[in-house]
């Protein structure tokens, strides 16, 4: 099956900055993509050359097959795009601004206002008469992303959507985000780690203009498997550390700002049993005994140091 995108080698110049730096990519049809990376790491600039809005210096990107820059307007019909910073008409009501949208792609009649209705119900503005301009932040995201599906597209491309969100906005684009999984495939740019968790299903995390990994997020995590446990204990915590470090089953142990220490364990069950032992044995006391999995926070710093 043809790739919903596939980018081989691409690359973009501006001036001595190397914005892309031979991205290669690829995005199965019908998956929920996140789209990672650290702000400044080329995410925006990859999807401006997707859509067309800018020319790639080297390299090759294609939408369902068809090249970006020899396709054109073929490609951008099956293109939904909702921008960083979005912009809208705020005279408008929303009915009317999806109406505007829909007749740019010269819909119109009993398709287009059956089509404003379901997207209005999919963003929860159905019966929603204030005008644009008086709208929340999240409920311009709402319809944003309602907007960039007016078109029924194949592909949607989302760049940073939730950013400059707050909880409840941010819960509200996610879960609009999430229940498009398996009608369309959607490409979903963000430097937000939970937010990929949360929807996404596939993930290429982006640093410094590479891919430096592409992967299902549960692959992802499996291949860079690790266990920790958080303990905290009363009496020389550092000295207990010390001792910890001289157990085959710890592979490193890290004094943390609240106090408690988290040890990255090789073998889980081992560590399981052996802590509680090694706190009595030491005649201090256990105040905290906390044990989780690798998250795609810990990949994402192993991967790209935490860099900014």
């Amino acid at each position: 099956m043809t790739a919903a995108i596939e980018i081989t080698g691409l690359t973009k110049v501006y001036g001595e900055k190397r914005a892309l730096d031979g991205v290669d990519l690829e995005v199965p049809v019908g998956s929920v993509f996140g789209f990672l990376g650290p702000n400044g790491a080329g995410k925006t600039t990859t999807l401006r050359i997707l859509t067309g809005l800018a020319h790639a210096t080297d390299g090759t990107a294609r939408v369902f097959g068809r090249d970006v820059v020899t396709a054109t307007n073929d490609v951008r019909s099956d293109i939904g795009f909702l921008p960083d910073v979005p912009g809208y008409y705020e005279w408008m009501t929303a009915p009317e601004f999806l109406r505007f949208a829909g007749s740019l792609f010269g819909l119109g009649g009993s398709v287009l206002e059956e089509r404003v209705k379901a997207l209005l119900d999919l963003a929860g503005l159905a019966g929603v008469t204030t005008k644009v301009g008086g709208y929340s932040r999240g409920m311009k995201q709402r319809l944003g992303v309602a907007q960039a599906l007016v078109n029924a597209p194949k592909l949607l491309m989302l760049d940073e959507p939730t950013s400059a969100l707050d909880p409840i906005g941010r819960k509200e684009v996610l879960d609009m985000i999430a229940s498009l999984g398996g009608r369309t495939t959607v490409f979903f740019s963000t430097h937000i780690l939970s937010d990929v968790e949360r929807v996404c299903d596939q993930v290429a995390i982006l640093h410094e203009g590479r891919v430096v990994t592409q992967a299902p997020i549960a692959e992802l995590k499996a291949r860079y498997a690790t266990s920790r446990i958080v303990v905290g204990v009363t009496g020389d915590a550092d000295a207990f550390a010390e001792r910890l470090a001289g157990e085959q089953w710890a592979s490193d142990v890290a004094r943390k700002e609240n106090g408690f220490l988290e040890i990255t364990v090789a073998d889980l069950d081992l560590a399981r049993r052996a802590v509680p032992a090694l706190v009595a044995d030491a005649g201090a006391g256990l105040t905290r005994f906390e044990t989780g999995e690798v998250s795609l926070e810990d990949v994402f710093v192993e991967l790209v140091g935490g860099g900014r």
